[in-house]
């Protein structure tokens, strides 16, 4: 791809002002539609050392308001990057609705500066390639434009640059030792940034390849790809908000779609005398210390997500597992209803921020699973994306076990009798009726609804990296044993 570019085109100078004055005046006016519609905006520059990244950054966003935008350079990773999967500062970094973040280098730069340097390769590398695909459909799906453009120059002109800023005690600084290594080595950095090029260009995240040799050139073809991606981004919503709304298809229910369901095979009649309970338990929460311990020597991160009915006993599962734990190890996330600041995010977002660091755990106390629960069964979410969010979903707990991390997914499921009983006596004591509230008698009314949702995520989104369990929750004693010997078995499985 790369080879058969045509790098001696140019404008000239006569040409460039009058082009570059209307591209300012559409990109300003673009800037202030996406803000108007909450439209999110990404624009990635790639490319050589050199080649101009950071002058061409500083050109597009000359017309902008800089209240809108946000620039990141990304360079290696820092000692707090280090502890988290590579996506997760980037993560951090996508913009709320009607802001534009634009990266200077950004989250493709692993496969090719840490593969040409050999830390990634083989399965790593092919992991590395659908994280990154993962991310940015992601991202695409729930509305955020995504533009890449890498700035190519030949070696020769990179040799050109590098002289003339060499040449000058002023900007001499700007040539790094890690800058003229790629030059040595720009074969094999051609070889692996065309791979990544074919890898990660996708429909709903294509690459632009800018020839970067005049940079007239470069300036408006860049500005001319990023109006081109809004102009369009900005009419499809248009469109969208101008049509009248179409009745949503009844989705099929579970029983149509699976012969047999999982929360039917389940023996609810499981139960521990207290005798066993305190053996079980004791000896469980003894080997989750030792193994928290090890797990920090090994720097194995452990997400933990607890889903279930109401009053099923998370609370009090949560409380058993963590009861004999070293509290600088681990972090439990009480979930509730996003905030302002987090609607305005992808709804993965919050969970990415809460990610457990190497070597420590993360419990969440709900969790990414309400998009395919409550805003499915409630209405706060489309069709269309919460169907969706089992692909993403799968991703993101990927990308964690692609990083070495231990994924445990509980659902804590007991039957409406049960339910019923265990609300009845909360109500009847005064230290627990702060647990009940209108929403979980109506949650009930609902419990036909909830339970094919439960279903279809059971179905879709157990994986070997990420497998569901289902804990037989009537009786609670048996719930937390089996919840603590899952969770030690797992980590004993990833220590190897």
């Amino acid at each position: 791809m790369l080879k058969n570019i045509d790098l001696t085109r140019e404008v000239p100078k006569a040409d460039y002002k009058e082009l570059k004055g209307e591209a300012d005046l559409k990109l300003a006016a673009l800037q202030r539609q996406c803000k108007a519609l909450g439209i999110p905006v990404i624009v990635v520059f790639e490319g050589w050392s050199a080649a101009g990244k950071g002058t061409l950054i500083n050109e597009m966003i000359l017309p902008l308001d800089p209240r809108g935008f946000s620039v990141y350079s990304t360079r290696n990773p820092t000692e707090e990057d280090m502890f988290y999967p590579f996506l997760w500062r980037f993560w951090k970094r996508t913009p709320i609705r009607g802001r534009m973040a634009i990266f200077d280098r950004s989250w493709n730069r692993r496969t090719v500066t840490d593969r040409v340097a050999g830390l990634i390769k083989g399965d790593r590398l092919r992991q590395a390639f659908d994280d990154i695909r993962s991310f940015e459909r992601q991202l695409t799906d729930e509305g955020v434009v995504i533009v890449k453009c890498f700035l190519h120059i030949s070696k020769s002109e990179q040799k050109r640059r590098f002289d003339a800023l060499q040449s000058s005690p002023a900007t001499a600084w700007r040539v790094t030792k890690e800058d003229l290594r790629q030059h040595d080595q720009y074969r094999e950095y051609l070889a692996a940034t065309e791979d990544m090029l074919t890898e990660t260009d996708a429909d709903y995240a294509p690459w632009t390849i800018v020839e970067a040799h005049d940079r007239r050139f470069a300036t408006l073809k860049i500005f001319n790809t990023v109006i081109d991606a809004l102009e369009r981004k900005v009419a499809s919503v248009e469109r969208k908000s101008e049509a009248p709304a179409l009745p949503s298809p009844e989705p099929a229910s579970a029983s149509a779609l699976f012969s047999t369901t999982a929360l039917d095979r389940v023996d609810l009649s499981i139960s521990l005398t207290p005798e066993e309970y305190a053996a079980r338990l004791k000896k469980a929460q003894a080997a989750l210390r030792e193994l928290e311990h090890e797990i920090y020597l090994r720097r194995i991160p452990v997400v933990i997500a607890y889903e279930g009915w109401d009053a099923a006993g998370k609370g009090g599962n949560i409380r058993r597992l963590t009861q004999n734990l070293d509290p600088r190890g681990y972090e439990v996330v009480p979930v509730a209803a996003p905030n302002d600041i987090e609607k305005t995010h992808h709804y993965l977002w919050r969970f990415w921020a809460q990610m457990p660091k190497d070597g420590h755990i993360t419990i969440f106390d709900r969790s990414w699973y309400g998009r395919v629960l409550v805003e499915r069964v409630e209405g706060f979410c489309t069709e269309a994306q919460w169907r969706r969010a089992y692909r993403e979903i799968n991703g993101m707990e990927q990308h964690l076990a692609h990083y070495g991390a231990v994924v445990l997914k509980f659902w804590l499921h007991i039957d409406p009798d049960e339910q019923l009983r265990r609300f009845r006596e909360r109500e009847g004591m005064i230290h627990k009726q702060w647990k009940m509230t209108d929403e979980d008698w109506r949650n009930r009314e609902k419990i036909d609804q909830y339970r094919e949702a439960v279903e279809e995520m059971l179905h879709r989104t157990s994986t070997p990296y990420a497998p569901w369990t289902i804990v037989e929750s009537n009786c609670k004693r048996y719930a937390r044993v089996k919840v603590l010997e899952t969770v030690c078995k797992a980590i004993r499985k990833r220590i190897g």
